[in-house]
């Protein structure tokens, strides 16, 4: 339903590389040079020419004459001829002359200046050759990709320190009630502090995404709908915590309704905890209103929000979720045609996964902080028994 609605940015800058972990890149990017750009050996042993092992075993092995090492970080000066071989290490540059390493374990000393081989090896055998890794022109990362550590290192190897990346998805979090104060505020009789902002922005902050909080709005549709443009002004997506109940109190989707095509697509959907959750858009940007019970309000941001700044952002990649199947260790309760998530425990007992439910009302937030993940029990199942396999999405 949201698919359409959902139209990926084209802001783009540039920024180090070493600061572009978690970024999108902009622009496909390709092997400037080859890596790597000499002959190495990837194992501790001896540089050779493997015409001269041929044959060579434990009883019968070949022996070479050790005529230098293969100093680290320099070039190759050591040139073999016919019959000898050089001291090298994991990384150093072959030597003049050699097609093959030796591993050290397969060579006996006779002395200082002479080796027995006792295992052949063919050309080629425990050398990285030039380019073998990324030669230059190969397509290296394409356009959409999401930066991750070893992609990090790939760039940096081939002295690519500055990458063209989009510009952070801007996500406008909106906390309405008039029974809310600041988290610094003592609350008063009927009054609670404003966490699910703050909670809402960290997850979006852990998406990608740029958060903005912005003030409280009043219970009354002229201040949300204010609050709700200056919104869509600031940001790229909106999200309303509160104010989606079906109920004589539901401003969001009114006032969504108000400020422009297309407007509410969704109010209500199969889930629990988070069935009045809205999902709309105002012109090419999405809004969505979730409920005020902050345990809800963070499964469907996890639901809905997540992917659709994943999607804003022009990350080609599906959204990286942290799955594992455990057993459940007790039943839980549900109803066919609803797709519930449930806050568990994760533990490991003789090399076996167990979920066991952390069960709390929807706005129970600590009962979040009790769980490492949420176990989903899906629409087609009236509940699932203890001992059963669960798919569980970890924090």
């Amino acid at each position: 339903m949201m698919e359409p609605h959902l139209h990926p940015i084209d802001r783009v800058e540039t920024t180090a590389t070493t600061e572009a972990l978690g970024r999108v890149l902009a622009e496909d990017t390709r092997a400037p040079a080859d890596l790597p750009h000499f002959a190495r050996s990837a194992m501790d042993g001896y540089a050779v020419r493997a015409e001269d092992t041929h044959g060579a075993t434990e009883g019968l092995p070949a022996y070479l004459k050790v005529v230098g090492e293969v100093a680290m970080g320099k070039p190759a000066t050591v040139k073999l001829s016919p019959g000898e071989a050089a001291l090298i290490h994991t990384g150093g540059m072959l030597a003049v002359g050699a097609d093959a390493v030796v591993m050290v374990e397969n060579t006996r000393s006779v002395d200082a200046s002479m080796i027995e081989v006792v295992r052949p090896v063919a050309k080629g055998e425990n050398v990285i050759q030039i380019g073998e890794d990324m030669a230059k022109g190969d397509a290296l990362l394409p356009c959409g990709s999401l930066l991750r550590p070893q992609d990090i290192g790939s760039l940096l190897s081939l002295g690519i320190t500055r990458v063209s990346v989009f510009q952070k998805v801007k996500a406008a979090l909106i906390p309405t009630g008039d029974e809310l104060v600041p988290p610094e505020t003592e609350p008063g009789p009927g009054q609670i502090r404003n966490t699910n902002a703050f909670a809402l922005a960290a997850m979006a902050a852990k998406a990608g995404a740029m958060p903005i909080v912005m003030d409280i709005a009043p219970d009354n549709d002229a201040s949300l709908k204010a609050t709700t443009q200056r919104a869509l002004d600031l940001a790229d997506i909106v999200v309303v915590s509160a104010g989606s109940s079906v109920s004589t109190r539901d401003m969001t989707s009114r006032v969504v309704d108000s400020l422009g095509k297309p407007g509410v697509l969704v109010h209500g959907v199969s889930l629990r905890p988070g069935k009045p959750t809205i999902l709309a858009a105002v012109g090419r940007k999405p809004v969505f209103g979730l409920p005020g019970n902050p345990a809800s309000a963070m499964v469907t941001f996890g639901i809905f929000v997540t992917p659709a700044i994943h999607r804003l952002s022009g990350c080609s990649q599906p959204p990286q979720r942290f799955a594992a199947k455990a057993k459940l260790t007790r039943n839980i309760p549900s109803a066919t045609g609803r797709e519930d998530y449930v806050p568990v425990r994760i533990e490991e007992k003789d090399g076996e996964l167990y979920a066991d439910p952390v069960f709390g009302k929807s706005n129970l937030l600590f009962a979040m902080i009790r769980a490492d993940g949420l176990a989903r029990v899906p629409l087609d199942k009236a509940g699932m028994t203890a001992g059963e396999l669960v798919d569980v999405t970890l924090f």
